[in-house]
């Protein structure tokens, strides 16, 4: 897991290497970037996403100072197995990720349903994590999470109907601005050309859906027993986890930090990528 002194260190993710661990059966796909040594920083991404989906400037300034490692969830991407129907279990292969990894400690980055995954990990394995960044996501048993899969279906279909991806439509407001921010941040995905991951299936974008709704329904957790250090951040206007969500995780985490971004949506944090990116460093490094 170390560089050797004269081995550049790569801090692109578009040029990341794609690497493998096995871990209870599972073969989990990962990229890796920046610098070794220390606690790294690791990556829980979003609904139907894969390791293709993270936005390279946010996760390229955060390689500047720190060990970065992204990966797919089990049955996503190049990942093997079944993609579970519940937050919990999600949360359970993370940390069996990351101590294949042979990490005892982390810092966790999170999006969308990401944050879900990891507010169940810093819960459960308090020991494990050590600072947590929740963006665009909601506490269990949050206002209409339920209502994720219907929003989702809704902009895939409204996104078929004028050959635009999905994320343009559930990420971005639809005025000039959040169209124009939606196809940079597309744009910007596919900076990336080669070894490119796996689409995620139709089964597996169902179960996740099914994990959420569970989430949604659940009863709420007591999240005063996250006592790592904690920033959130969103936009003013999420359609998929409504932003009220984002305060309530701050009124209920203890000492949480938040930030909410004007006149942006889900991807609030990709739409004002110039802003956010240098808050969650200066956090991730304090």
């Amino acid at each position: 897991m170390s560089e050797t002194s004269d081995e550049p260190v790569n801090t692109s993710y578009a040029k990341a290497p794609t690497r493998t661990v096995t871990a209870g059966g599972v073969t989990y796909a990962y990229r890796e970037l920046g610098p070794r040594g220390g606690i790294p920083v690791v990556f829980f991404v979003h609904l139907a996403a894969t390791l293709d989906n993270w936005d390279p400037r946010i996760v390229d300034p955060v390689a500047r100072e720190r060990h970065v490692i992204a990966f797919d969830n089990r049955g996503v991407g190049a990942s093997t197995g079944e993609v579970p129907d519940t937050v919990e279990a999600m949360a359970a292969d993370a940390a069996a990720f990351v101590r294949a990894l042979g990490f005892g400690e982390i810092d966790v980055f999170a999006f969308s349903l990401g944050g879900m995954v990891a507010q169940v990990l810093a819960s459960e394995h308090p020991g494990l994590v050590r600072r947590l960044v929740l963006t665009g996501t909601g506490p269990a048993g949050g206002k209409d999470i339920d209502k994720v899969a219907r929003t989702t279906y809704y902009d895939m279909a409204r996104a078929a109907l004028t050959r635009s991806d999905p994320k343009e439509f559930l990420f971005f407001n639809r005025d000039a601005t959040g169209k124009k921010a939606g196809k940079a941040f597309v744009e910007r995905l596919g900076e990336r050309t080669a070894d490119r991951d796996a689409p995620i299936r139709v089964k597996a974008l169902q179960k996740q859906l099914k994990a959420i709704k569970r989430w949604g329904r659940s009863t709420p957790a007591d999240l005063s027993v996250i006592a790592q250090p904690t920033l959130i951040a969103n936009g003013d206007n999420d359609r998929m986890v409504p932003s009220v969500l984002s305060e309530d995780l701050h009124r209920r985490i203890p000492g949480s930090e938040l930030v909410i971004y004007p006149g942006s949506g889900h991807g609030g944090i990709f739409q004002y990528h110039r802003e956010f990116a240098p808050v969650a460093v200066e956090f991730l490094t304090r």
